[in-house]
């Protein structure tokens, strides 16, 4: 065998000649399932939503996977505006009680953990802001305030409402939405982007 052949490389078994329009295309199919999915959102609900999250003593959020991992984002911009707030699960959260808030997210409403913890909190005397795709769900039960969007399960394959993998949309959608709701709050709280700056981490 001689040594050109050792250093030819290995490829594929099939290679698209050019992926780029693949990709464009794929940006402009997120973006109108996004369009679409948060257009369909409810007014009321979402000001119901920021009602409870200003007038909270503390702010908790819990959610699975990229849902969680989206609310996680949710509760950094919460802080930046000066509200208390946790994720659960960390070490340093304390006990929720009355007159706090459980924000949830579940794309289908029955995800085990995020619906134990809404009964918890309930049960402390809590308030739970429910984020489902799913009104009539186990999660939205137990919530004083449900905020639905209309987006397709991760175990919806039927590709009738989005033709991403699983759960996509529902959790791209649950960060464009608490993005959304914290610009509301903001401009509603009337704080400069300069007050917001100073309560980012200096710890980095």
């Amino acid at each position: 065998m001689s040594s050109s052949t050792l250093s030819e490389p290995i490829l594929p078994a099939s290679t698209p000649a050019d992926p780029a329009p693949n990709f464009f295309a794929n940006q402009y199919l997120i973006l109108n399932e996004l369009t679409d999915t948060l257009a369909q959102i409810s007014e009321a609900q979402a000001s119901a939503a920021i009602h409870a999250i200003l007038t909270a003593r503390r702010i908790f959020v819990t959610g699975a996977g990229r849902s969680g991992l989206a609310l996680k984002m949710a509760a950094m911009r919460l802080m930046h505006l000066g509200l208390t707030v946790h994720v659960v699960g960390e070490i340093t959260t304390p006990a929720i009680a009355a007159r706090d808030l459980l924000i949830a997210a579940s794309g289908s409403g029955t995800t085990a953990g995020v619906v134990l913890a809404a009964h918890t909190a309930a049960e402390a005397g809590a308030n739970v802001l429910a984020i489902t795709t799913a009104p009539r769900s186990p999660l939205a039960a137990v919530a004083s305030v449900v905020l639905v969007i209309p987006a397709a399960t991760k175990q919806d394959t039927s590709a009738t409402k989005s033709q991403q993998y699983a759960g996509a949309l529902f959790e791209q959608s649950v960060l464009l939405l608490t993005d959304a709701l914290f610009q509301s709050m903001w401009h509603q709280l009337g704080e400069t982007a300069d007050q917001l700056w100073k309560r980012h981490a200096n710890l980095e």
